[in-house]
């Protein structure tokens, strides 16, 4: 059975010069989804969506929407709309009018322009600001009006490029759930750029990590964060330990040396004395006084009192640096009180991923 995607990308390459903006990337985007590009500055993810959107041209590869290839259309033949960092609302036009600008290119009745206006700012919960001019508007209210005028085109897909980049922490926050309400409400597919890992983490149905114009995984959230294939996305996705060891033993289950300890791994197919890396998050390492044959000794370096957590530096196998964060469920002890302190940690098995690259 064949499967038709609202957006679908073969084997997609830009190159500007020498340099490979986007190499070799094919992404499917089902509908409905909210798909989020995530990565840093200078890996392709502004690229890939101006090549969906059609301000650039592949250079290789091919794009489809809705199974109808789009490579060689210009952008106002795609049904697809995109939504900026920078607003780009006209300063002239009042709110109505920066809304219902693109349904009057499209020469749309006057009343069903009238009538779909009201219901884009409903959707974005603006009704009755139409009269007024955007410089009259906060930021937060700035970029509901350029979401309104994009929805009220009423898109198969809805490409965003950093819109909440410029709102201050806490309304971007606020925004990152309004914008996922709303995709809801919509039912159609996002496609959102953003490097902010905690944003992807938020609103994403489905993430892709880009690094140097290549795909380096895609999943959903958890998985992203979870179970990392490469060392670049475990390390750009949340806080992580990158611990180096050596198999002592493998099985279904691994054995791995760090220092003294002998940690198991869930891993198979490794080799007795392979070096290897594991990651675990901070959040998944206990911290104790009592040690033991399975847990790695330290000491810790350095302390960061967090309200409800600590984070802790600990210092283990001569060179490895580990970072933890345990709760404070404990009686109030100062923190530096600690520094220089021997401790041992432990993980679950399965919570040590095994890193490709």
């Amino acid at each position: 059975m064949h499967v038709v995607y609202e957006v679908e990308l073969q084997c997609v390459t830009k190159r500007f010069g020498d340099v490979s903006a986007v190499e070799a990337v094919s992404l499917s985007v089902p509908h409905g989804e909210f798909l989020t590009l995530l990565g840093p500055s200078g890996c392709g993810k502004t690229t890939l969506l101006r090549m969906i959107a059609g301000f650039e041209s592949p250079d290789a590869g091919r794009i489809f929407l809705k199974d109808q290839d789009v490579t060689e259309l210009p952008p106002f033949r795609r049904d697809v709309t995109t939504v900026f960092q920078h607003y780009a609302l006209f300063p002239h036009m009042n709110v109505f009018e920066n809304v219902a600008f693109g349904l009057e290119r499209r020469r749309i009745a006057a009343d069903e322009i009238k009538h779909r206006v009201a219901e884009a700012l409903e959707m974005v919960r603006l009704t009755g600001v139409d009269k007024r001019q955007p410089s009259e508007l906060s930021g937060g209210q700035q970029q509901r009006i350029a979401l309104a005028r994009a929805i009220v085109l009423e898109p198969r897909v809805l490409l965003l490029d950093e819109p909440l980049a410029a709102l201050d922490l806490k309304l971007r926050k606020q925004m990152q759930l309004e914008l996922k309400s709303l995709q809801r409400r919509l039912g159609i597919s996002f496609i959102y750029v953003t490097h902010d890992q905690e944003e992807a983490l938020t609103m994403s149905d489905r993430i892709v990590v880009m690094n140097a114009g290549r795909v380096e995984q895609i999943g959903r959230a958890e998985e992203i964060y979870e179970r990392p294939l490469t060392e670049f996305v475990a390390g750009f996705i949340g806080v992580s330990n990158i611990i180096e060891g050596v198999v002592h033993s493998s099985n279904r289950t691994s054995i791995i040396r760090i220092g003294d300890a002998q940690i198991a791994a869930t891993s198979d197919g490794l080799a007795t004395g392979q070096r290897v890396r594991l990651l675990i998050r901070p959040e998944k390492i206990s911290i104790s006084s009592e040690g033991s044959e399975e847990r790695v000794s330290g000491v810790i370096e350095s302390a960061v009192y967090l309200g409800e957590s600590t984070q802790w530096r600990v210092a283990i196998d001569g060179e490895q640096t580990i970072t933890v964060l345990e709760q404070n469920k404990q009686a109030f002890r100062p923190v530096e009180s600690r520094i220089g302190e021997t401790v041992f940690l432990a993980w679950e098995p399965e919570s040590a991923v095994m890193l490709e690259g």
